[in-house]
């Protein structure tokens, strides 16, 4: 039996991917860009933000390149499965917002038979592990990790470094409080007196 429904092409499969990076890295574009190819090729697409992010639009996921895509903002990700119903792709941008919780969610919607895209920074400010983001890089199928231009030198960055002083975890902003840098730059700063 197992290996009929195994080779049953009728059968679905899903799958968890990951994209991570830091701020003003492209994970957004990247994120709409595959959705946008998933509805090309008629399959059914699902896009879910956190309602907290409200930086360009209340309710679409908005890249910093301006491309849009509809979406639904939730509060939690467990809402994320009662909206998730009749479809073939699931999308969720700033996935590091979400509780933990996300986890048991994605692989839920993965074993059901729905690709999941999560996108998401994988460091917080401080450079440590954001977030439910960690969990899902090693429970997904595929991950990609794309990077920013460094501001201070133009190297590849990884790291999103905050300009002001705050240092409570959850902070929006654009490029006023939050820059890209390499792991020179972003080491000199953040030990800079």
């Amino acid at each position: 039996m197992f290996l009929e429904s195994a080779i049953n092409p009728t059968h679905r499969r899903g799958w968890i991917e990951v994209i991570c990076g830091s701020m003003f890295s492209g994970k957004t574009e990247e994120l709409i860009r595959r959705l946008t190819r998933a509805r090309i090729a008629r399959q059914r697409v699902e896009i879910f933000k956190p309602s907290l992010d409200t930086r360009y639009d209340e309710n679409n996921v908005v890249s910093h390149n301006e491309n849009v895509i509809i979406s639904t903002p939730v509060q939690s990700s467990s809402q994320i499965l009662l909206y998730a119903t009749d479809v073939d792709v699931v999308g969720i941008d700033e996935a590091q917002f979400f509780d933990d919780e996300l986890i048991s969610v994605c692989n839920k919607l993965a074993n059901s038979g729905i690709r999941v895209i999560v996108a998401g920074l994988d460091m917080d400010f401080s450079g440590k592990p954001f977030g439910p983001i960690p969990s899902l890089l090693a429970t997904a199928e595929y991950v990609t990790k794309v990077h920013a231009i460094c501001m201070q030198c133009g190297n590849l960055a990884h790291y999103s470094y905050r300009k002001t002083s705050d240092e409570k975890l959850v902070m929006l902003g654009e490029t006023d409080s939050y820059e890209p840098l390499c792991r020179d730059c972003y080491t000199k700063l953040r030990n800079k007196p």
